[in-house]
């Protein structure tokens, strides 16, 4: 398998408060334990700035308009009580959206099998009109449009096993059946979203995790709801948001997984890009607070992914 990584200096300068979770030195702990030699073919490349104009796919330009507004000059402007922007968070946010929108250029081209964009800040909790939960833009649904549009492609399916529920991609995808979206989460749990009763057009599906739980009753969650909604849905492409804070050792959740669960749903994802996708899979950096949770998950991620 080709894998290919997206990274860029851009993402460490989205500066967040003192004692904020989302913090510069997440990349810095995954960009740590990727430097092992385990990783010497990890096809590493620098995220290109993306188009401005893609953000549109998910978003109305009057809250693009607003974000932009909301970037400060100097210090840290708050947007809710979780979600701040500093002077290069503009920048930072438009390159994450054109790695995420590369990575699905290059598996739709053949320059790789999978990628793994390590990019802040994350996005799958941005609603069409509401940046919130750290997020400014949806990155994972601007990538999956930009795969209808550019590529032609029927179904995108986005799978989330970040713990915290990604409200806005379900917001963005509700009454879109040519998307499909999965999640596992905790609940009860921020954002408050993700009953199993939300099911939008058919295309929303669920997976709630009591707090508490582990492997057991995470892996049920797969093989029970999500890998059958897959198969039947048959994507063209794959999506994950990878949020890796359903760690035992995160400190905002309570969902006690390890790193052999993360390669283990890697692989039973890969296995579905394999059957219906022509291998086309890409993943997208969201949460994970614990830094060596973050570092040995990711570790575990990207060496499923190169491994095949």
């Amino acid at each position: 398998m080709t894998t290919r990584l997206y990274s860029h200096p851009i993402f460490l300068e989205h500066i967040t408060p003192p004692g904020h979770p989302e913090r510069p030195d997440r990349l810095r702990a995954i960009e740590r334990v990727l430097d092992d030699e385990a990783f010497a073919t990890l096809d590493r490349v620098q995220a290109p700035e993306g188009d401005e104009a893609t953000i549109l796919y998910a978003h109305p330009a009057d809250f693009v308009a607003r974000v932009r507004a909301s970037i400060p000059d100097t210090g840290i402007a708050r947007i809710d009580a979780d979600t701040t922007a500093s002077p290069k968070s503009w920048q930072a946010a438009i390159t994450a959206i054109g790695a995420a929108n590369a990575a699905v250029d290059d598996v739709f081209t053949g320059r790789a099998d999978n990628v793994f964009v390590a990019a802040r800040p994350p996005g799958h909790h941005a609603e069409k009109t509401t940046a919130m939960g750290f997020c400014l833009f949806n990155t994972a649904a601007i990538a999956a449009r930009h795969a209808q549009r550019k590529h032609g492609v029927e179904r995108v399916a986005v799978v989330d096993w970040d713990v915290h529920h990604g409200n806005g991609t379900q917001d963005i995808f509700w009454d879109d059946p040519t998307v499909l979206y999965c999640s596992t989460h905790q609940m009860p749990l921020y954002p408050g979203t993700g009953a199993k009763s939300e099911t939008g057009a058919g295309n929303i599906v669920n997976a709630p995790l009591a707090p508490q739980t582990g492997s057991e009753v995470f892996r049920d969650a797969f093989l029970s709801r999500v890998l059958p909604a897959l198969d039947n849905f048959a994507p063209d492409l794959i999506i994950i948001s990878a949020g890796f804070d359903a760690h035992h050792r995160d400190p905002l959740a309570e969902i006690n997984l390890t790193e052999d669960d993360f390669d283990w749903a890697t692989g039973q994802l890969m296995q579905r890009a394999t059957r219906h996708s022509g291998n086309r899979l890409v993943s997208l950096l969201e949460g994970g607070y614990d830094l060596q949770g973050l570092a040995f998950s990711v570790a575990a991620h990207v060496g499923r992914l190169m491994k095949g």
